[in-house]
């Protein structure tokens, strides 16, 4: 028993080391922008006052077992009692209200703050402005950009130090968007529209994840956020708007890999970075950008062998998917062929 004893005790202290890790990329304890900054804030606070009550509360009850113990001759008396003590009737009922009223402010100032959209609901929208309309879909997010017209995919691209407003929707199923290190979560419902703020104070590239169970791969619905400097992300703009799918395959290889895509894949799959079609046209993953995605799938490497493995099986890679028996079986040559083509869009800045 006291061996168990000890590994629980190893245990729970490994799981609470553990639990303090973290890199910048994917922490809400070391937050990269204005929103994750002012939550962080208020995590810190309630954490203080509550670490505050509970050893104001140790301390007296324990001062309290030890003054007040039983001694021995004394097993008859009854110490002074303070029932109705006016006193201390004012003294604990006061300063859980003052408690209360340091969390409240701040906690209330801050709910405002999160909330205030206004910038992405004027009629004319201010040309920096940036709004994202992202919908969640089983098991991937899309990224329409409503002031330039472009959309992505598994990757929503933002510049450092502005707010990117949100416009949160999910296409099938409730999801939920959050991206920990930049701002808190947010429902994706199908049958309104939710929205919210980000904002990345440095460039890099940080995880986000859905966090509403939606089915079988819920935990592999993942995304990327890229915040890239103003100028950078002018380009990357700039770049987008001109990729209209047209652009001719470099190699004889990767020319039988978009033949084989103009037959297989462009029922559901557009590779134009200034897609103007309606959003409920887009049924599947925009691959304007896909050469230059870290992630395959959302969840695996960007190597030739896991966009083969995808290709070849994606029940296996991401259960649940509706890219699963949409298209027939490919020869080795083919998913070859495609995955050089699919590496072959890229933007260029």
């Amino acid at each position: 028993m006291k061996k168990q004893w000890r590994l629980v005790s190893l245990v729970s202290l490994l799981s609470l080391l553990l639990g303090g890790c973290g890199k910048e990329f994917q922490s809400t304890l070391i937050p990269q922008g204005e929103a994750a900054k002012m939550q962080y804030d208020l995590l810190i606070l309630s954490s203080v006052i509550m670490v505050f009550v509970v050893a104001v509360v140790s301390v007296i009850f324990f001062y309290v077992i030890v003054k007040f113990r039983q001694k021995k001759g004394q097993e008859h008396v009854i110490p002074k009692q303070v029932e109705g003590s006016h006193k201390l009737e004012i003294i604990w009922t006061v300063i859980p209200i003052l408690l209360l009223l340091i969390l409240a402010v701040p906690t209330v100032t801050y709910t405002f703050k999160l909330a205030d959209v206004s910038a992405a609901e004027k009629k004319k929208l201010d040309k920096d402005t940036v709004v994202v309309d992202v919908t969640a879909r089983l098991y991937w997010w899309e990224f329409a950009y409503k002031t330039d017209k472009v959309v992505t995919s598994q990757e929503l691209v933002i510049p450092t130090g502005k707010k990117v407003y949100l416009n949160l929707k999910g296409a099938d199923i409730k999801h939920a968007f959050w991206v920990p290190s930049l701002a808190g979560k947010m429902d994706t419902n199908p049958e309104n529209t939710n929205k919210m703020w980000i904002q990345a104070d440095k460039a890099g590239t940080y995880n986000g994840f859905c966090t509403e169970f939606c089915g079988p791969s819920h935990a592999l619905m993942q995304f990327k956020v890229k915040a890239l400097e103003e100028d950078e992300y002018k380009a990357w703009i700039a770049a987008m708007k001109k990729q209209d799918g047209k652009e001719t395959a470099a190699t004889a290889q990767a020319q039988q890999g978009e033949e084989i895509f103009q037959k297989s894949c462009v029922g559901c799959h557009a590779v134009a970075g200034n897609d103007s079609r309606p959003a409920a046209a887009r049924i599947a993953p925009n691959l304007a950008n896909f050469g230059d995605r870290d992630m395959v799938a959302g969840i695996a490497d960007h190597t030739d062998e896991n966009i083969k493995n995808w290709l070849k099986d994606p029940e296996s890679m991401k259960p649940g998917n509706k890219m699963t028996g949409k298209y027939g079986s490919l020869t080795d040559q083919e998913v070859d062929a495609l995955t050089a083509y699919l590496q072959s869009l890229k933007v260029t800045q």
